[in-house]
């Protein structure tokens, strides 16, 4: 060995670098319970009635992930740099919302009708953000189901959005408060607000919508996961910087508050009065529970959230939530029909699970991530490069861009060509049409049939309006979209006040939510002894349609003077001929309708002491049933 080689240093290795994950366990696994619960909510209707709360779980979630990015950026780098936070959220949200634009608009162009009501609106919306105040300037109703809005779940992701915009310059001004406690109790503070104003706006009879959609009465979810950010920054992420008895202690309440929120989406009705009136905020609030069992170091909880097949689809989630709504409506319209039978109804959600579930995983893998990773300027850079040197590579690039404009012009097509209104909506403002023109026409001839029935309804009446008139001339119909039972009473002392109360009262509510058998009781107290009842049931894809016909049977049961008219037993055979949301007839339905209020009115007829058929209907209508 020479003495150069023995004077020879050997150079000591490069510090090895400690990458900590970011990654916070269990949140993945609570996106997942979240978008579940949203999907079985819609795909399978009445099932899990309250799995709209998934919403709310997501908005916690969103707002404890990006205020801790925030709030670590100034800790780390002494300042926010909001044009890098907003490319980030871009690269996150963009890609995917376009394919699901282009696809879903394309394929609703080629199946036509329904489907592309409003497309033009909802297209803006979905682009600038704002989709749940267009929505609401237009009156559009989450809950009513007149119209089949192709991107209605987008209501959502505009709500984020807007807090995405503003919530970085909050959080800015938030940091300079010096106690950690303050910057904790300001973002409670807004989330009380936020959830307050929601019960305060919340009118019982009410299309809540406005309510549901505003960002300013559904941001306390947000508020509440960026307090819960702030509460837990710098928190000890080693097991043994804890206490035993307080990681167990948030473990169990993070379980707890996660069977809880399971518990309360199969029993609480998203469009229940409890939701908006402290339901809702609960929801928020066990979430953020559920959080803090989730993430705290070495949390079994975390980790049986973070197993494969929960963290798999928590991280499609915001894919999965994109494209099931669509994907629903666009199978439902190729075959209406398939919902209409026990046999064939679950075919419709395990098509529109498959669809959804391959939309979004190739999605995921093949434009968000890459996307995410490399920004949108350098993932084309590199598709191109690659194409030069892969043939394969660069025709995926041309038939990617020829399908982006070919959807493009599909899009700006079906926004052209898009109808005004749905077939259900066309069937209510023709009853509208029809009860407005009726008030300034001279009335029916005195025993007209119809003459001595009232007929009280909501939207289902309304759409029947025509029919309805059609063989009771004389009937004083007084029906409305959305309303709802408790209304009844009012209504019902109104006309008795006035003297025009008629000796047949004709009920067509129960479709726009649960029903009480003490508002019936009241109704028939104000009705007296000497006037008679019928009362009409429901047909309707929803959770409380049981609950609803089967009190209206037992109080049609209990009475000799109250009449049930089936209508659920007429129209379920045929349901297809209703309109595309399986609640509102057209004019075949609406003669069915009539039909089945003749067949009842002739079982009330066949009782003393009101033996005259043809005082109140068609004396061609065959008495074949008595009580």
């Amino acid at each position: 060995m020479t003495q150069t080689s023995k004077s020879k240093k050997i150079a000591p290795p490069p510090p090895v670098a400690v990458v900590v994950s970011s990654h916070l366990r269990g949140i993945d696994g609570l996106r997942a319970l979240a978008v579940i619960l949203v999907v079985a909510f819609h795909v399978v209707p009445g099932g899990l009635p309250g799995g709209g709360l998934g919403v709310d779980i997501f908005f916690v979630l969103s707002g404890f992930l990006i205020t801790g990015l925030l709030v670590d950026e100034r800790a780390q780098k002494g300042r926010i740099r909001f044009g890098a936070f907003w490319a980030r959220r871009a690269r996150r949200l963009l890609p995917a919302l376009g394919i699901l634009l282009l696809v879903c608009t394309s394929a609703a162009l080629a199946l036509g009708g329904d489907v592309l009501v409003g497309i033009g609106r909802q297209v803006l919306g979905a682009t600038t953000f704002s989709s749940n105040w267009l929505a609401i300037a237009n009156g559009s109703s989450y809950f009513a189901g007149t119209t089949p809005e192709l991107f209605r779940n987008l209501w959502s992701l505009a709500v984020e959005e807007q807090f995405y915009l503003v919530w970085p310059f909050i959080v800015l001004l938030v940091i300079f408060v010096r106690w950690r406690w303050v910057r904790f109790a300001i973002f409670i503070v807004v989330a009380v607000a936020s959830a307050t104003e929601m019960f305060l706006l919340y009118s019982p009879g009410v299309d809540p919508t406005r309510v549901y959609y505003g960002t300013d009465s559904h941001s306390f979810g947000l508020a509440l996961g960026a307090a819960l950010a702030v509460a837990t920054a710098g928190m000890a992420r080693h097991p043994l910087e804890w206490p035993r008895w307080s990681r167990l202690l948030l473990q169990w309440v993070g379980t707890v508050a996660i069977f809880a929120l399971v518990a309360i989406a199969a029993l609480l009705p998203t469009d229940a009065p409890l939701s908006f009136r402290g339901g809702l905020p609960m929801v928020a609030l066990l979430s953020g529970f559920a959080v803090l069992g989730a993430i705290v170091p070495g949390s079994l909880l975390g980790a049986v959230l973070d197993v494969l097949p929960l963290r798999w689809i928590g991280v499609r989630s915001y894919g999965i939530y994109l494209w099931h709504w669509p994907v629903l409506l666009l199978v439902t319209a190729v075959e209406p029909r398939w919902q209409d039978a026990p046999s064939t109804a679950w075919l419709v959600g395990a098509v529109t699970v498959a669809i959804t579930v391959s939309a979004a995983a190739l999605s995921y893998q093949f434009v968000e991530r890459p996307i995410r990773r490399l920004g949108f300027g350098e993932w084309t850079k590199r598709m191109w490069r690659d194409g030069s040197r892969r043939p394969i590579r660069i025709a995926a690039a041309v038939v990617v861009a020829l399908a982006v404009v070919a959807g493009s012009g599909a899009t700006a097509l079906a926004i052209v060509k898009a109808p005004a209104v749905g077939q259900a909506q066309k069937d209510i403002k023709a009853g509208q049409v029809l009860l407005a023109k009726a008030k300034y026409l001279p009335p029916p001839p005195v025993g007209a049939p119809g003459s001595n029935l009232d007929a009280v309804g909501d939207s289902v009446m309304l759409a029947s309006a025509p029919e309805l008139r059609e063989v009771f001339p004389g009937m004083n119909i007084d029906a409305a979209v959305s309303r709802q039972m408790n209304s009844l009473p009012a209504i019902v002392q109104a006309l008795k006040d006035s003297g025009q109360l008629r000796s047949i009262l004709v009920i067509g509510l129960g479709t726009n939510g649960p029903i009480a058998r003490d508002t019936l009781d009241q109704v028939r107290t104000l009705m007296g002894p000497n006037r008679q009842i019928v009362v009409v049931n429901v047909e309707e894809p929803r959770s409380w349609e049981g609950e609803v016909n089967g009190t209206l049977s037992q109080f049609a049961a209990d009475y000799e003077n109250v009449e049930l008219s089936d209508w659920y037993a007429a129209i379920s055979p045929q349901i297809s001929i209703l309109a595309h949301d399986h609640i509102h007839p057209g004019p075949t339905g609406g003669r069915i309708y009539t039909a089945a209020l003749q067949s009842a009115l002739g079982r009330l007829a066949a009782l003393p002491p009101y033996p005259v058929v043809s005082d109140f209907f068609p004396t061609s209508v065959a008495l074949t049933s008595q009580k």
